[in-house]
């Protein structure tokens, strides 16, 4: 069924290209990494005037000289706790509010004995952060072992409910009928809003209802995705898996901009799966790609240490060439062109350290139901994604509703996964029965059942017809998009982004890393 399909060639340029991009970003920093590493330091909360708190340290810091970033924050934040004798989160208090100026440490580390000093306050501070990623790790193998495992492919809901109070009671709910993953989407960060908020865009802000949800208090009330509340969520899952005997899951989707420091609180808080899509955030999100392949690879790096799984996904919608020429594509090649992120997404998670059964491979591009012959165009772009990522598994990511052939995704899925192998995650959008989402899970968790019986009683055969003509198009459509990558660099697919967003990348960019100390590295793989 694949001997025609030059799968061979697209992996090969993909490694070429990952393997240069790779070693870069895993040698450069960002902003996002610099918060990061205060986060594993210990750096929580708020700053005096509400701020991310590791936010409003790393800007302190760089808002002398941007150029120190290069440097990293931890040697300076370490040498100032030393020298100050603080703690983590009240040295960032006076670092954000102008109290302590890292500057001065910084000129400090270039005494040796100080420089000694600051290594190893640095040090024990890294390792203190991996103990608490490894005790984790280590409560879910003992967990998943007292519990038992749920049966592959698991069933997710994304949270509905905007306050955690509410969303508790929903856990609840969904994990009794079934559900065996429940997915939170992290609000967006302060960074992300700045930006939009530059290129004129509104920038969605999360407010408690009135008088709190169900009656419960606003002011103790929060957004699924905080941190509080995945705390106490994870604990609520926990609970009700319990009850059900078999381990639930938790992940999380962090925003643009946003995977580092999503990747450290999945290791705190033992998140299962993590949303890793560099390849959107440069194509959707215009984020410079340099900076989202560094903040991704270092979230990689977090989720290996940590054993979490990551969801990379079924590639963006790439529409830059068309606007070029102006004329619309085929359904097979916008689905090459995804195909071609995608595996490069892969090939970048796995030379920095994933296995490959930590990372799920999305298995159908969000648009496919809006094209004509959507069931066997469906069966194609499973049946290519199996042959090319023959070692990871698979996961149907339902988009939201939106159009009058969204009802078709169920059938759709169900059909593909026939010729899907190994499936780990069907994650379905419940706000197709707003009114009974419980009932809606139930729904769901039939479908999937009766869809791997099937798959587990039949042989897929040779592709034949429009899933025959659109797996070949995506394949060859693949190819060229991945030349021309490699020929013409990411306009080909990025195209250029508006005025104000343009304005704004010099904030996104990524740093070669220049100093040789790493406190993590001997634990979660060098950078270089």
């Amino acid at each position: 069924m694949t001997s025609d399909w030059p799968l061979d060639r697209l992996v090969a340029r993909a490694d070429a290209l990952a393997g240069a991009w790779g070693a870069r970003a895993r040698g450069s920093t960002t902003v996002g990494q610099e918060r990061a590493i205060l986060r594993l330091f210990g750096v929580t909360g708020l700053d005096a005037a509400g701020r991310p708190l590791a936010g409003a340290t790393v800007d302190r810091w760089l808002s002398g000289d941007p150029g120190t970033l290069g440097n990293g924050i931890a040697l300076p934040f370490a040498m100032a706790l030393v020298e100050y004798d603080l703690e983590p989160r009240q040295l960032a208090m006076d670092v954000a509010s102008g109290a302590i100026d890292l500057t001065l440490e910084g000129e400090l580390l270039r005494e040796p004995d100080r420089r000694g000093v600051a290594e190893a306050e640095a040090q024990r501070l890294a390792s203190a952060a991996i103990e608490r990623i490894d005790a984790q790790r280590t409560v879910r193998r003992e967990t998943v072992g007292m519990l038992g495992e749920a049966h592959r492919p698991w069933l997710g809901v994304t949270l509905r409910e905007p306050e955690v109070e509410a969303a508790l009671e929903e856990v609840a709910s969904l994990i009794a009928a079934g559900i065996d993953l429940i997915r939170i989407e992290v609000p967006i960060g302060r960074e992300l809003a700045d930006r939009l908020t530059d290129a004129g865009l509104e920038v969605p802000r999360w407010q408690p209802r009135e008088g709190g949800a169900s009656g419960f208090d606003p002011i103790e009330s929060a957004p699924p995705g905080s941190l509080r509340a995945i705390t106490r969520l994870r604990r609520a899952i926990d609970r009700a898996a319990a009850r059900r005997r078999a381990y639930v899951r938790l992940a999380t989707a962090a925003p643009a901009l946003g995977a580092p420091e999503g990747a450290v609180v999945a290791a705190f808080e033992r998140i299962d799966l993590l949303t890793s899509d560099a390849m959107a955030e440069i194509v959707s999100n215009a984020v410079e790609p340099d900076r989202a392949l560094a903040d991704h690879s270092f979230a990689h790096r977090l989720a290996r240490r940590a054993g979490t799984m990551i969801l990379v996904g079924p590639g963006p919608l790439v529409v830059a060439p068309d606007l070029s020429s102006g004329m619309p594509s085929d359904p097979a090649t916008r689905a090459g062109r995804a195909l071609a992120l995608q595996l490069l997404g892969v090939t970048l998670a796995r030379g920095d350290g994933l296995a490959p059964d930590q990372i799920i491979v999305g298995a159908l591009p969000p648009w496919l139901t809006d094209e004509a012959a959507p069931g066997a165009r469906a069966i194609a772009e499973v049946a290519v994604r199996r042959a090319l990522f023959a070692d990871n598994p698979l996961g149907f990511v339902e988009p939201p509703t939106g159009t009058d052939r969204s009802v078709l995704w169920p059938y759709v899925q169900a059909a593909a996964a026939v010729h899907g192998g190994d499936i780990a995650l069907v994650l379905r959008a419940l706000d197709i029965a707003p009114d009974d989402p419980v009932a809606a899970a139930r729904a769901a968790r039939a479908a999937s059942l009766v869809s791997v019986d099937v798959a587990g009683a039949t042989v897929p055969g040779a592709l034949t017809g429009v899933a025959r003509d659109h797996a070949r198009g995506m394949v060859e459509a693949a190819l060229v998009t991945l030349d021309r990558l490699g020929d013409q660099g990411w306009r080909t697919v990025a195209g250029d982004p508006p005025g104000a967003v343009r304005g704004s990348r010099a904030r996104d960019a990524a740093t070669e890393r220049t100093e040789s100390f790493d406190p993590f590295a001997s634990m979660l793989g060098p950078r270089g």
